[in-house]
């Protein structure tokens, strides 16, 4: 499918329902359970407001698994991701955007200062460009942009890895992908992450 800049792309939020004790286990010690949920229910509600209020997108909810995720979904999407290990959920959840669309992007729901300015560099870059990767300090990445998706291209990737954005990159290059990169930033996983948003 030739790509469109004047169609909606689908930013497919990847999310778990914020319920204490399942979601930001590392930060427990820290802040409790009930507190590494509401961390991470801000931090959702954050980027979905970032990824509504940005112009030419389809905001859908990623969701791990059906729940109340705290955030207003009247009208929009949510596609659950399914069974298996993350690669083949992203796989999942973008080959179905691209069934409507010439590319979808995945993003991820913990990286705090995500804003459109992030989003619509992805959007420009895929005007010439097959993926775009939005990688994190830790090493792995925070958005990924495909403008096609065939089964297996995420398959048996080191994912909570710092070489996880690199192998992912090199598995797109060994399938022809052209690449873009954008803005590095950082997503909340550790205590040392989240001292940096205070």
């Amino acid at each position: 499918m030739p790509f469109d800049a004047n169609s909606l792309l689908p930013i497919c939020v990847f999310a778990k329902p914020p319920v204490p004790g399942k979601v930001k286990t590392r930060l427990i010690p820290k802040l409790g359970a009930t507190g590494a949920a509401a961390l991470a229910s801000s931090m959702l509600r954050a980027v979905w407001q970032t990824v509504t209020s940005c112009p030419g997108v389809r905001p859908v909810l990623a969701a791990a698994e059906p729940g109340d995720f705290g955030i207003d979904l009247t009208g929009r999407d949510v596609w659950l991701q399914g069974d298996g290990d993350l690669g083949m959920r992203i796989e999942r959840i973008l080959q179905r955007g691209l069934q409507g669309a010439a590319a979808a992007v995945a993003i991820g729901a913990d990286t705090p200062y995500l804003n459109c300015t992030q989003i619509q560099a992805a959007m420009e870059a895929l005007e010439d460009h097959d993926a775009v990767i939005g990688p994190c300090e830790d090493g792995g990445f925070y958005l990924l942009a495909l403008r096609r998706c065939p089964s297996g291209l995420l398959q048996d990737l080191p994912w909570s890895s710092r070489d996880t954005a690199q192998v992912t990159r090199h598995r797109l290059e060994e399938n022809g992908f052209s690449i873009a990169t954008i803005e590095t930033l950082f997503d909340v996983d550790t205590l040392e992450d989240l001292a940096r948003i205070g």
